[in-house]
C-alpha cells in the first residue's frame, strides 16, 4: 500500500450510504478497459493532495506573480506523475495479496483489467518523465527532491511500511516534500517555521487517520478489513497521543512563527499574521473532533466537505492573505 492511499473503508455486505465511489460501485464481473485501467489505478481524486505545492510560495506572498503561476501548474503536473507512478508500481507488485482483499480486488490491476507489466512499464515512464521534466522545466533540487521522493515511497512500499513509527514519519515526509516542492522549484528560502508546522501538521492528519483506521479495525469482527497489516501492532491510546502531540506542535510552530515580528501591526490596519493563529487553532481543533471519533480515516474528505472547516480554512486564508499584502 503506497503512503498517499492509506485508508481503505471496512468491507461491509451492504453499500454504503451518501454514495461509494466507483470501485466499489463497479461489480466483479464487470471489465473495464486498460486505459481506464490506468487512470482509475493512478488515483485521480489523490491528486488534491499535490495542491501542497503552492504552499511555501503562498507563505511568501509570491502567488500574484505570472510566472510564478505558470511554474506551478508545471510542478503540480510532475508531482502528480511521481505519485501516480507509485500508485502503479505499488498495485502491480500488491496484485496478487490485493485479490484476497473483500475491497483491494476491484482495483484495477489486483481485477486483471491492466496486467501487471503494463502497470510497472507506466508507473517506470512517469516516474522518468516527472524526473527528467523536473530536470528540464524547473532546477536539478527540484529533480532531485522528486528522485528522494520516489525512492523514499517505493522503499516503503517494499519494506518501510512494515517498520513501526518509521511507516508514519515516511507518510509525513511524503506531505512535506509536496509542501517543499513549490518553494525549491521557484527558489523560494523555506522558514524553520514553514518545515516545523507543516511537517508536524502532516503528522497530526497521519496519525489521526490512523487512529481512526485502527477504531475501525476494533469495531470489524476479529479484525477483519484493516487496511494493513501493521496497524495492529499500534494501540489507539498510543496513536491518540501521536496526533495530540503532533497538533500541540503544529500549533505551537504557527504560534512562534506569527509572533516573530511582534504583536504590534506597522503599516497595516490590524496585526492579521497574529490574529490568523485563532483561526489555525480553530481549524485544528475542528479538524480533531473528526480524530477523537474516529472519523478522519480519508482527510480529504474530512477537509473537503465538513463546512464548518471550509470557512474556517477561508478565514484563515484571508487573515494570512492580508498579512502579506501588509493592509
Amino acid at each position: 500500500m503506497t503512503t498517499e492511499q492509506q485508508a481503505v473503508p471496512v468491507a461491509r455486505p451492504e453499500p454504503q450510504r451518501g454514495g461509494p465511489g466507483p470501485s466499489a460501485v463497479r461489480s466483479p464481473g464487470a471489465r473495464i478497459g486498460p486505459a481506464v485501467g490506468l487512470l482509475r489505478t493512478a488515483r485521480p481524486r489523490q491528486w488534491v493532495k499535490n495542491v501542497l505545492v503552492a504552499a511555501a510560495p503562498a507563505a511568501a506572498g509570491q502567488l500574484a506573480s505570472p510566472r510564478t503561476a505558470g511554474q506551478l501548474v508545471i510542478v503540480f503536473t510532475l508531482f502528480t506523475a511521481a505519485a501516480a507512478a507509485v500508485y502503479l508500481v505499488n498495485d502491480a507488485r500488491d496484485a496478487e495479496a490485493d485479490r484476497a482483499h473483500p475491497v483491494k480486488r476491484l482495483r484495477p490491476v489486483a481485477a486483471g483489467d491492466v496486467p501487471v507489466p503494463l502497470a510497472y512499464a507506466a508507473g517506470g515512464l512517469l516516474a522518468a518523465l516527472a524526473v527528467a521534466g523536473a530536470a528540464a522545466l524547473c532546477n536539478p533540487m527540484t529533480s532531485a527532491l522528486l528522485v528522494a521522493y520516489l525512492a523514499m515511497q517505493l522503499a516503503y512500499c517494499v519494506w518501510l511500511k512494515h517498520v513501526l513509527v518509521v511507516d508514519m514519519t515516511v507518510v509525513t515526509t511524503g506531505f512535506l516534500m509536496r509542501a517543499m516542492i513549490g518553494g525549491v522549484a521557484l527558489g523560494i528560502p523555506l522558514s524553520r517555521w514553514f518545515l516545523i508546522t507543516t511537517g508536524f501538521g502532516a503528522l497530526f492528519m497521519v496519525a489521526a487517520k490512523r487512529y481512526s483506521e485502527a477504531v475501525q479495525m476494533e469495531g470489524a469482527e476479529g479484525g477483519r478489513g484493516a487496511s494493513r497489516a501493521l496497524l495492529g501492532e499500534y494501540t489507539t491510546g498510543y496513536l491518540r497521543f501521536v496526533w495530540q502531540l503532533a497538533a500541540g506542535v503544529a500549533v505551537l510552530g504557527y504560534c512562534l512563527w506569527a509572533l516573530e515580528s511582534g504583536g504590534v501591526a506597522h503599516s497595516a490596519l490590524l496585526p492579521w499574521r497574529q490574529l490568523s493563529v485563532i483561526a489555525f487553532i480553530l481549524a485544528v481543533l475542528r479538524y480533531a473532533v473528526f480524530a477523537d471519533r474516529g472519523a478522519a480515516g480519508a482527510p480529504e474528505d474530512v477537509v473537503l466537505r465538513d463546512r464548518a472547516l471550509a470557512v474556517i480554512g477561508l478565514v484563515w486564508a484571508a487573515m494570512y492573505g492580508l498579512a502579506v499584502a501588509d493592509l
